[in-house]
């Protein structure tokens, strides 16, 4: 099944000279068939829970989680998580970020879920998040992997993805 005919290109969002790719049309059409997609990638059986990166990933990654009877762990933006938490701060293109996961998690085996990889400042920021909560990361899962944006491949990181655009 194609579903690359349900995500739409959106020029100059967020910002001029960004093409953000709409999945909402996806997810309200084929939601099942992502969820199923996605999950057929991974190894459930050695997994405790799926991390979610905000907001797109919470999405995929609650979703993944409830259909396979996991834990879901959301990885959020700074000060929207309640206390105890564990800061990661990153650099962007434009400046600095910090992502936040709750401190008082115990070990686990996790698989880190978003909508898009682009860069992938979000994604290694949420890895190196995962390894100071003590969260062993089994599996990298995203939806579309903008492959002409990142070179996380060529650092030892597989990524797994449904949808490729190089």
């Amino acid at each position: 099944m194609d579903l690359k005919q349900y995500i739409v290109d959106i020029k100059d969002f967020p910002k001029k000279g960004v093409i953000f790719k709409d999945i909402s049309p996806l997810l309200n059409e084929k939601f099942h068939e992502v969820v199923r997609q996605m999950g057929a990638q991974v190894q459930w059986g050695h997994v405790d829970a799926v991390v979610g990166i905000e907001s797109r990933g919470f999405i995929l990654g609650a979703g993944l989680a409830a259909h396979f009877n996991k834990g879901f762990i959301p990885v959020r933006k700074k000060g929207k998580l309640p206390p105890p938490v564990i800061s990661h701060s990153y650099q962007l293109e434009y400046g600095e970020d910090t992502l936040e996961i709750k401190s008082d998690l115990r070990p686990k085996n996790v698989v880190i879920v978003d909508d898009v990889l682009a860069t992938g400042g979000t994604l290694n920021a949420t890895i190196q998040l995962c390894e100071k909560a003590k969260l062993n990361v089994v599996d990298v899962l995203v939806l579309i992997d903008l492959k002409f944006l990142n070179n996380l491949e060529s650092r030892g990181l597989k990524i797994k993805s449904v949808l490729q655009y190089t």
